[in-house]
């Protein structure tokens, strides 16, 4: 009867460990949501980005994503997206084409895929700012 307590009671600290471990994961994607939602982006305009192929990296735990983004002629010509790193974010894949068509980072999250979305166009950012004339 010891031995069945004694593992009833090691089983319920583990579950108790989990529950605590799960909840302080969920605040904090919670929390950097919030942060990254309130991140303003910059309104850059193509014009004034050198022609050239610039990197650009953002994370945001726990997404992470890498891309290439190509101006040409004072206009973004591609945006490749070479790492993306996501939960359940995939939808948001479809950003680099629309920044490409409207030539700004401006363009409208996808739902559902609001957290890839972001970090994304933040990526994009950093690849757009390195070329800044």
């Amino acid at each position: 009867m010891r031995k069945r307590n004694k593992i009833l009671i090691a089983v319920l600290i583990i579950l108790a460990v989990l529950i605590v471990a799960a909840a302080v994961t969920v605040k904090k994607l919670e929390k950097n949501l919030a942060e990254l939602n309130n991140l303003p982006l910059a309104d850059i305009n193509p014009a004034n980005i050198a022609d050239g192929v610039y990197d650009g990296s953002y994370k945001a735990f726990p997404v992470a994503v890498e891309v290439k983004v190509t101006v040409s002629g004072q206009r973004i010509t591609a945006v490749d997206l070479v790492k993306h790193d996501n939960g359940q974010g995939k939808a948001a894949e479809v950003l680099p084409q629309k920044v490409v068509e409207a030539q700004t980072l401006k363009v409208d999250a996808i739902s559902g895929a609001t957290y890839s979305s972001k970090v994304i166009l933040k990526a994009i950012e950093d690849a757009l700012q390195k070329g800044a004339k």
